[in-house]
């Protein structure tokens, strides 16, 4: 397996049936999912209580009165947390998971996406089906209307196919609208596409892209935060929409009422620290209402797949494409294939102009030109007595 091809980010195989088995054989794990599957424990609450106590098996052993010390937290709360532990609810879910084909990440885990465990309120436990794999960390997410026009789907066809050729993972919530449609549109392209349902795994919502949500399956994920049988619910899209832009390099808004749901989205990437962009629309269309009050507010106007790139800063860490090429800075998608040839002679150690020709077939005096359009792009540093250095990591 090929390290683009590694299923999570620490480099673990994240099939369903091995991640089930990291759950059951981890203590600390097996309290991370006991702790989600108490009711009246959410994100914020949790993030409360691991804050107190340290670690999950430490709120589990925790007494009544010291966890009544903590804000938020009710006397039902405490007796549920009780008989959870007494009943072995997390073993029943891994059991039920596991016989549904579902895989369950918890936070901490190194099956766990990496992008979301520095988000607020992270979640707890991520049920899935498909696979993670470490490349759709090279995300954006494309999100908007359910009662899109004809423009708005012509450009969310256009965006997601392009950043989806450019070696993206395409990132959405397996809506109608902007959502289903993004996630055709990646598919067709033969890229990855990652959906984050608002709704257990077994209950997809709408029922309509029950297919669709097949098809993601074998070329990406669904995630959720939600037990297999739950069912979509107002209040679950929100928490939803902060897992969309908490995978996401950065979120595109294509099409947005003032009060759609994915102006949510929008604002969850910016208190994440996620670049938040918007595709104009007519300016009498009430359907782009919430992308121009976007723009107004500052966010990247975005006309093509170029305008992402430029928008985006770099990685936090590398990233392999599905080609298995390193990608340190966005700017490195747009290269041909010569200039990424001779990019990956260059290292973080300076080399001297003689020993990169060494390396390589490609003729001297074209080598000598792609290093200067490199070093125009900012991706290559020329320094004194003919040596040369990567300096892409450097913005």
């Amino acid at each position: 397996m090929s390290g683009s091809d590694r299923p999570v980010s620490s480099g673990a195989a994240a099939d369903v049936a091995e991640a089930v088995a990291s759950v059951r054989n981890d203590l600390e794990a097996l309290a991370v999912l006991t702790l989600h599957l108490v009711p009246g424990v959410g994100p914020r609450l949790a993030s409360r209580l691991m804050e107190r106590f340290g670690s999950a098996r430490s709120v589990l052993n925790a007494s009544d009165a010291e966890l009544r010390e903590v804000p938020g937290i009710s006397g039902k709360t405490i007796t549920a947390l009780r008989t959870a532990i007494d009943e072995g609810h997390a073993g029943r879910e891994l059991q039920q998971c596991e016989a549904a084909g579902i895989g369950v990440m918890t936070l901490g885990s190194p099956f766990f996406p990496r992008p979301l465990q520095h988000i607020p309120d992270p979640p707890l436990v991520l049920y899935f089906r498909g696979r993670w794999l470490a490349r759709d960390e090279l995300a954006v997410a494309i999100v908007g209307s359910r009662h899109c026009t004809h423009y708005g789907r012509r450009q969310t066809e256009r965006l997601a196919g392009a950043l989806a050729r450019a070696g993206f993972t395409i990132v959405s919530g397996l809506a109608r609208g902007i959502d289903g449609v993004a996630h055709e549109a990646a598919l067709r392209a033969g890229g990855r596409t990652i959906a984050v349902t608002a709704s257990g795994l077994q209950r997809i919502y709408p029922p309509e892209h029950s297919g669709l949500a097949e098809r993601i399956v074998a070329d990406g994920a669904l995630l959720t935060e939600c037990r297999a049988e739950t069912p979509a619910r107002a209040g679950l899209f929100p928490r939803r929409n902060r897992l969309i832009s908490g995978l996401a390099l950065g979120v595109i808004i294509v099409e947005a009422r003032r009060n759609s749901g994915a102006l949510h989205t929008a604002r969850h990437a910016m208190e994440q620290g996620r670049e938040v962009m918007a595709v104009p629309g007519p300016v009498d269309s009430l359907a782009s209402e919430g992308c121009l009050a976007l723009l107004r507010d500052g966010a990247t106007l975005v006309r093509h797949a170029d305008d992402v790139l430029e928008s985006i800063g770099p990685p936090p860490h590398p990233i392999r494409t599905p080609s298995g090429e390193e990608v340190r800075s966005l700017r490195q998608l747009r290269l041909n294939d010569r200039e990424r040839n001779v990019l990956e002679l260059v290292t973080d150690r300076q080399q001297h102009l003689d020993e990169l020709l060494r390396q390589t077939e490609i003729d001297a005096a074209q080598v000598v030109a792609t290093l200067t359009v490199l070093e125009m792009k900012r991706l290559v540093r020329r320094l004194p007595g003919g040596f040369y250095v990567r300096c892409d990591t450097i913005e």
